[in-house]
């Protein structure tokens, strides 16, 4: 490595030795893994509301990032709650009022 890239700002610095690498790369492997998992629990959510709703994708995407800033539930959490939904009928009324407010009487009921 440069030995001026060290101190520029966010450089990336050499692990010190491939143990130090092996877990780097370990833990960016289980960082991805749970980003896929989350992604996958997200798309799903938003198939429930696009056919419950009867809204585009986009429209979907919107309700779900906004009932989670307004009921303060992480979005990975709000796609799972409403996933759930679409198999047993039960929704926390928190999320339940925030998504029919936004798909107005189209949403969940």
């Amino acid at each position: 490595m440069d030995v001026h890239a060290e101190r520029l700002p966010g450089a990336l610095r050499e692990p010190q030795n491939t143990a130090e690498r092996i877990r780097e790369l370990e833990e960016t492997v289980a960082q991805l893994r749970q980003a896929v998992t989350s992604h996958a629990v997200i798309d799903q959510a938003i198939g429930v509301v696009v056919a419950v709703g009867r809204v585009p994708p986009a429209e979907a995407w919107d309700a779900l990032r906004e009932t989670s800033m307004c009921t303060n539930v992480k979005l990975r959490r709000v796609a799972q709650l409403v996933v759930t939904w679409a198999r047993t009928g039960v929704l926390p009324a928190d999320v339940r009022a925030h998504l029919t407010a936004r798909l107005g009487r189209r949403g969940p009921g």
